[in-house]
């Protein structure tokens, strides 16, 4: 059975030192570890993160998948590479550098890899054309952050971007990044914890409420993290619609719980659960394997339990790479060699 992994990050392991380039910033660069197969991710002169080997090299990626018996990873860049509050020349360059490593990947490596784009979106034209040259070099989609610099998704500034997304047959992921409440609540990994499913619910409930997927029906848009906490609490959304429409129904008159089946999300719950839950919602079809493959706090497993959880066979193939697929917009042979 094909096996995709819908939510998996990467860097080059060979990047520019940007605060120097730039002449300032708090850019992110890689500096050696005095342990073998281990990077420091630093954010200008301070440290951010390690990160292993996993994070760059392809072949040790491909070894890992190859272990759980998944094929193919779609890869984009990590969240804090996104740089909207950057001057916008800046984040145009560091956005193509990453663009035309994850082409050249894509593009050695067609049955084990796709790609997702970064785009500058403090900058709506710009981010088109990034969106539109990314395209141009194979990408599938772009990844996006639950608000840019703030403002939520159903802003008008960001409208005309998702409709070049719609026109494109660029599929849509959004993914939790600049907390709200980061700064109250750093102790225990709160913002990690807390802050990003919030943020994905902050995410889609925006997006809904505005009136964007009204508007733009065959927009193919996948929340990560499973939604975050938005199915989970969409029976607190759909009750805030039904009795405070003044407030809620300001933008889009439809019940939220329409949009079920719609949109997709990642599997990863962390708990069967609520994968079982999430199942009865939205329907295997709209769940896409995902693992935030290499980051511990991600399902590293690939879903291993959901061979245990007594699922259909028809419903292990969407979960595992038909819904993908659809969410992608290509067939099982785009992933032949």
């Amino acid at each position: 059975m094909l096996r995709i992994d819908c939510h998996t990050h990467i860097l080059p392991r060979d990047m520019p030192k940007w605060s120097k380039r730039f002449g300032g910033g708090n850019y992110i660069h890689l500096e050696p570890s005095d342990r073998a197969g281990v990077a420091r991710m630093m954010q200008g002169s301070v440290f951010f993160r390690e990160i292993e080997e996993n994070c760059w090299d392809a072949e040790v990626r491909k070894r890992e998948y190859a272990a759980l018996e998944t094929q193919v990873q779609l890869v984009c860049t990590i969240p804090v590479m996104f740089n909207y509050n950057a001057p916008l020349e800046h984040t145009q360059d560091i956005s193509a550098f990453l663009n035309d490593h994850i082409s050249e990947l894509v593009a050695n490596d067609p049955a084990h890899y796709a790609g997702l784009c970064t785009v500058p979106m403090q900058d709506t034209d710009a981010a088109i054309r990034e969106l539109e040259r990314a395209k141009e070099a194979g990408h599938l989609g772009v990844q996006i952050g639950s608000n840019i610099n703030g403002l939520n998704l159903s802003e008008d500034r960001f409208f005309s971007f998702f409709e070049a997304c719609e026109r494109l047959g660029m599929a849509v992921m959004i993914h939790p990044w600049d907390m709200l409440g980061k700064e109250q609540m750093e102790k225990y990994w709160l913002p990690w914890l807390v802050g990003m499913p919030a943020e994905t619910a902050r995410a889609a409930s925006s997006m809904i409420f505005g009136g964007v997927l009204e508007r733009l029906s065959n927009l193919r848009v996948m929340f990560s993290h499973a939604g975050g906490s938005f199915l989970p609490t969409l029976g607190r959304f759909e009750h805030g619609y039904n009795c405070r429409p003044d407030l809620v129904a300001v933008d889009n008159n439809v019940n939220p719980r329409d949009y079920l089946g719609k949109f997709w999300v990642d599997s990863i719950t962390h708990d069967a659960h609520l994968l079982e839950y999430v199942l009865k919602l939205q329907g295997a079809s709209r769940i896409c394997m995902g693992s935030d493959y290499p980051f511990p706090l991600g399902d590293l497993e690939l879903g291993a339990y959901m061979l245990e959880m007594g699922l259909t066979e028809a419903q292990c193939s969407q979960l595992f790479s038909g819904a993908a697929l659809e969410w992608l917009g290509v067939e099982a042979s785009h992933f032949e060699s």
